[in-house]
């Protein structure tokens, strides 16, 4: 029978980048997991920082040869999406690549502002401003405007939003629009038009009547996204070709209109068998723009994407323990884990997400399918199938056994509510955030310790300390 390692090396040909084995042991980017484990416990998610740069750096590198390679005269601009994660230490270490940031809710703005204050940007930082707005996120952006946040980019979801601006900003230079087109839906969705965003139809006639003479106002950006990702398929190419040829008509009336954001949806590795050109897509991204720009006589704009999973997805993991076996019938074995998908990986419930799931130890033991159950009493809180293949295959043992889901660094911590109360009350693990020194020796934070049942009983209200 073979071993575990041989079976996932004749299946999908391993080690890959960023995973090793020494000693029986797996190793993450050379982070040796098990000492982790045998140092913190489990369940335990952690943040690996460095790999944020590594990504963004990656996409600013093939935007780059992209405008070389197809004498592009438009420029690249990196926008990080702050909802994919908001904390600290995820946002200080993106903005530490020369990049700028998209938000999407009123509390980002505050969030902007602190980082200002702290030194961690400028106050000439771009801050695209997208979501449908309440009172209050708009009121932050005409404050932030009035404190010299000058290049803070409202993005109007609708026509109704300009009016506050209209009535309250009041500023040396015009203030600086974008507008978000709403997008037409993939074929299978159960919608035509996405819910965000102005009709194409009405962009023109908008502007023509309510900023074109108004000179406290320029609408720079035009804005769209492709709910599919950034994918090679006719459905994407179809759709960009419509929206530039839209920010094509909408330049030759408004001259001051030099920006295309074409979002975000740029894919992560969530599989072992994963397999993306980047240089590919980006090269064929910019090289379509400027064709189609040069088919309608109109100078190529400069660029903006928004990337959220792409920057900080593969950074981050979480390792769990196997507390039991179960054979429930002669088919099926489970490995009950000591963490919950519903509580601690929430896409993999609620959008059926893969990630890369490996073994920590025991890969010279044979291998069997097994199913893994998390620890709630909900029938939904289970994963039984890679991306890859219809099973999950885990070394057959009675050692103690654990193992890693990799790359879930975007949204699973604030869809779970850090901090917060959890399905079957389960705590929030503990969270380590890892950085290299100048030695290149690993430097270990705990950013949060696992909750504990009084942090529980005050949220509940049965404790008032």
């Amino acid at each position: 029978m073979q071993s575990y390692q041989e079976f996932l090396d004749l299946s999908v040909g391993f080690p890959q980048e960023g995973f090793e084995i020494i000693e029986d042991e797996l190793y993450f980017h050379d982070l040796n997991l098990m000492e982790m484990i045998e140092t913190y416990g489990t369940p335990l998610r952690f943040t690996y920082l460095p790999l944020i740069s590594k990504k963004i750096q990656q996409a600013k590198l093939l935007f780059q040869q992209a405008i070389i390679k197809n004498n592009y005269r438009g420029s690249y601009k990196y926008c990080y999406c702050t909802k994919s994660s908001h904390f600290k230490h995820i946002v200080e270490e993106a903005l530490k690549n020369d990049i700028h940031l998209e938000t999407s809710s009123a509390f980002d703005m505050p969030m902007v502002d602190a980082l200002e204050k702290k030194g961690a940007v400028k106050k000439d930082i771009t801050v695209i401003c997208n979501g449908f707005k309440t009172f209050q996120y708009k009121q932050y952006i005409i404050d932030m405007l009035h404190d010299g946040f000058k290049n803070i980019i409202p993005v109007l979801d609708n026509k109704e939003e300009f009016n506050l601006y209209d009535d309250e900003i009041e500023m040396d230079t015009p203030c600086n629009l974008g507008i978000r087109i709403a997008a037409e839906e993939q074929p299978n969705s159960q919608f035509y038009t996405s819910r965000l965003g102005v009709r194409m139809e009405d962009v023109i006639d908008f502007y023509h009547s309510k900023v074109e003479k108004n000179p406290n106002f320029q609408v720079k950006l035009l804005h769209f996204f492709i709910n599919s990702g950034i994918s090679d398929t006719p459905y994407y190419w179809n759709e960009l070709e419509k929206y530039v040829t839209l920010y094509c008509k909408f330049k030759k009336v408004n001259p001051a209109l030099d920006t295309l954001d074409i979002g975000g949806g740029m894919p992560f590795k969530d599989s072992l068998v994963f397999d993306f050109d980047y240089e590919y897509m980006i090269n064929e991204i910019v090289s379509r723009i400027k064709e189609i720009c040069a088919e309608n006589d109109t100078e190529e704009p400069d660029i903006i994407t928004e990337f959220g999973k792409y920057t900080v997805a593969e950074a981050s993991g979480i390792l769990y323990k196997v507390l039991g076996r179960k054979q429930q019938n002669d088919r099926e074995k489970w490995l009950m884990l000591d963490g919950s998908f519903i509580t601690n990986l929430p896409d993999v419930w609620a959008l059926n997400q893969k990630y890369i799931l490996l073994p920590v130890n025991n890969w010279d033991s044979e291998y069997e399918r097994v199913n893994l159950g998390g620890i709630t009493c909900d029938g939904q809180d289970y994963y039984n199938q890679e991306a890859h293949m219809n099973s999950v295959f885990m070394p057959k043992t009675r050692k103690v056994q654990y193992l890693g889901f990799f790359n879930t660094g975007a949204y699973q911590e604030v869809l779970s509510g850090y901090g917060g109360i959890h399905h079957c009350l389960l705590p929030s693990p503990k969270h380590v955030i890892i950085r290299r020194n100048r030695d290149e020796t690993f430097n270990f934070e705990v950013f949060g310790e696992e909750q504990n049942s009084k942090q529980v009983l005050k949220i509940l209200g049965y404790t008032t300390a």
